[in-house]
């Protein structure tokens, strides 16, 4: 899931593993042996928690009063307090159980005793304490000197300055939109915390309203946000920032005012503080926040040339603006594909708005080339080494002679066709391409080592714009339907299905207004599932004039429709599958091809009966079907068994285990097929032989699914939450 899922849980994970840990520290603690006295009162009613930062000032005297350390400009110290995540920090015993005790502004004195002596008067404001509770317990996590009188009563004097909720970092809405995730719900989460919070604060309660977000694991980068921005977007590499900064060190002194203008900076070149970038990359335009910055994240930069003496530094940043460099296009959002224009184009740069929620538009050329054009291109290859050696040169290579291709056919890189398409005749581009969009899933020259990193250098020429349907007769679109029909077939073919699976939703957006596509982020890939949408939609613009065009029509556009329906199969898609089905027997209820693919997507996505119900249907259609429909059940029923005998392994003496004991589960590895897996019954073709040859066993045979999806997504999403594959009898 965009939200940032894996550093979320691994924080969770981190805060429960060291809460069970303090859990068995403060059983250490005895009735009398921690007590507490007030100095000066606080403010509220709420109290810290686990997970909560907390911000104080702390002073630890010996009982003479002598001042062995201090957090306090008073004595000595540069005035920084200290920040600790009550649960998460290393913390000595008795701060961790006294300060959740504190209200925010609250002065406590602090004293622990070597010896637990109940005769001992108390004085007014003390904590009593035994020497397991400081730094005299046994393995205590806080280190200290040897000259620390640690076998001495100490007095701990405290100031809780404030705390704050937190949370693992930001939401990365740019990742959550290309997984698909609807940004209304989202937004409609939000609504209602800030609608809660609204309501709880009218009502007289004491709720937090302030959250802090961890940006970086260590703590080292934190920020809180004093009002919220606008949008979704966040600023990434290369993008120009704009933003009020100003900065205060640790005690509160004054580093840098706020000047007339805001700053100006290029992300991702160093020009601001290494966490001060971090931070305001998770900030949305016309968001204010503060950002707590340790100096292992202070790094010089011509924003600040001098870090060095600073212990903390904190930025009050207010992001006016950002933008994206025109020049320079992050074609994947994540830094690795760039394409840098170093030579302007013949054309139309326009203003196309992709609207999410009215929150984002998007700037892309419009005399730009489209799917199935052919493109005229000069190109030259460098890997990214020392020697930034060429190792293709069209010029040199192909005697002269540009790269003539179609786009969406796979026929060069998918990196170098991304960049391609958003070029303008007469353009010239500097692309850097990670490996998994150069040659790692092409055809790699002989002169390019596995994984290598790829720089082209590539100039577009021109291109010819696809042809235009309108006014064409039935007989010539059927021809054009007949090419990229056969386009379609033949990269299935090449199994490039997994390059288009994250593209369908994108596709099928594009066929139904392809003038809101998202042409930055659309992946040039198209391959055989969107040749075939490319078609039905062009069929909009057909007009049969006959019963016989109409039945040439009817049964080419059903076919298109099964073909669509393979390829959702065969890259996993099974419920796709079954309503691209659903979509011919809509239209024809005895369609028996389309019951034959739909069963196989049915007991795919391990739906036995509605599966047996589709190939019993066959065979009461048309008699000439039983052969397959026969080898479709029999494999039905070896699917049943082997899913049976799957369970029964895995569950294997689970319950005779004592209550509290854990059993192991018996996991079946997804990249263990079974041996028949990709045996299929009868030789299914076209009687007309439009079908591409061996599509439909292709498509029978989904990438194989492993054991815990045969239980749906709720049986998924309960094994899975147990944790590395194991259940507990309770």
């Amino acid at each position: 899931m965009a939200v940032d899922e894996v550093a979320e849980q691994e924080f969770v994970d981190q805060k429960k593993k060291t809460s069970s840990e303090d859990e068995k520290r403060r059983k250490k603690i005895v009735p009398g042996s921690l007590m507490k006295a007030m100095i000066r009162s606080g403010g509220g009613t709420a109290k810290p928690a686990d997970g909560d930062q907390v911000i104080f000032h702390c002073t630890i005297r010996t009982l003479d009063g002598v001042i062995v350390e201090s957090t306090r400009s008073d004595y000595g110290s540069k005035g920084n307090p200290i920040r600790h995540v009550l649960g998460k920090s290393k913390m000595i015993l008795g701060l961790l159980e006294g300060i959740p005790t504190m209200l925010r502004g609250e002065v406590a004195m602090v004293l622990m005793l070597i010896l637990l002596d109940f005769f001992h008067l108390i004085p007014v404001g003390t904590f009593k304490m035994k020497p397991e509770l400081h730094y005299g317990e046994v393995d205590c996590p806080v280190a200290v000197s040897e000259s620390f009188p640690k076998n001495d009563d100490l007095n701990f004097e405290i100031e809780l300055i404030d705390f704050f909720k937190i949370k693992a970092r930001n939401i990365n809405f740019n990742v959550i939109y290309t997984q698909g995730i609807k940004f209304e719900c989202i937004l409609a989460i939000y609504r209602f915390i800030d609608i809660f919070y609204t309501l709880m604060s009218s009502t007289g309660c004491d709720v937090l309203m302030t959250v802090l977000k961890v940006i970086s694991d260590d703590l080292g980068v934190v920020k809180k946000v004093i009002n919220e921005g606008q949008g979704w977007e966040m600023p990434r590499e290369p993008y120009e920032v704009k933003a009020w900064i100003a900065a205060k060190a640790g005690d509160g002194k004054m580093i840098l005012s706020l000047t007339q203008e805001p700053f100006f900076f290029t992300f991702g070149k160093a020009e601001v503080p290494k966490g001060l970038e971090m931070g305001i990359g998770t900030m949305t335009r016309g968001e204010k926040a503060i950002l707590y910055v340790t100096n292992c994240y202070l790094t010089q930069s011509p924003f600040m040339p001098v870090v060095d003496g600073f212990d903390e530094i904190h930025f009050e940043v207010e992001l006016v603006h950002f933008t994206q460099v025109k020049s320079v296009r992050d074609m994947l959002g994540d830094g690795r594909l760039i394409k840098r224009r170093i030579h302007d184009g013949r054309g139309v740069n326009s203003k196309l708005k992709f609207k999410l929620a009215g929150l984002w538009d998007s700037e892309f050329p419009m005399d730009c080339p489209l799917h199935d054009s052919l493109l005229s291109v000069h190109y030259k290859g460098m890997l990214l080494d020392e020697e930034m050696t060429v190792f293709y040169d069209t010029r040199i290579d192909n005697n002269g002679q540009p790269l003539e291709f179609s786009s969406g056919e796979g026929l060069v890189p998918e990196g170098l066709e991304m960049c391609v398409r958003l070029m303008l005749p007469g353009e010239i581009a500097l692309v850097t391409c990670p490996p998994d969009y150069a040659y790692d899933k092409f055809a790699r020259p002989a002169n390019v080592p596995e994984g290598a990193h790829i720089q082209w250098e590539i100039e577009l020429l021109g291109f010819e714009m696809p042809k235009d349907w309108a006014g064409l007769s039935f007989k010539n679109i059927m021809d054009e339907v007949e090419k990229i029909k056969g386009t379609g077939n033949r990269l299935f073919k090449e199994g490039k299905f997994e390059l288009a699976k994250a593209k369908y939703e994108k596709a099928s957006l594009l066929m139904d207004e392809i003038m809101l596509l998202d042409i930055e982020n659309c992946n040039s890939t198209i391959l055989p599932m969107i040749c075939n949408l490319q078609v039905l939609r062009e069929y909009n613009h057909v007009n049969p004039q006959n019963d016989e065009e109409g039945k040439v029509f009817l049964n080419s556009r059903n076919l298109l429709q099964l073909n669509v329906a393979a390829c959702y199969l065969k890259v996993g898609e099974c419920r796709k599958s079954i309503e691209t089905c659903n979509k011919v027997l809509d239209a024809n209820p005895v369609h028996v091809k389309a019951l034959y693919r739909r069963g196989m997507a049915y007991m795919s996505a391990g739906d036995f009966e509605e599966a047996r119900m589709d190939f019993t249907k066959m065979i009461s259609i048309d008699k000439s079907s039983e052969p397959d429909a026969t080898a479709a059940l029999l494999k039905l029923t070896q699917k049943e068994q082997e899913v049976e005998r799957k369970a029964r392994k895995q569950f294997k003496g689970l319950f005779d285990k004592k209550p509290g004991e854990i059993a192991e589960v018996d996991v079946v590895r997804e990249d263990q097929n079974p041996k028949d897996e990709n045996h299929e019954g009868g030789d299914w073709t076209e009687a007309d032989g439009e079908e591409v040859e061996g599509i439909r066993d292709a498509a029978a045979a989904p990438p194989p699914v492993g054991l815990l999806s045969q239980f749906g997504p709720v049986g998924r999403r309960l094994f899975r939450a147990l944790g590395l594959q194991k259940c507990s009898i309770l």
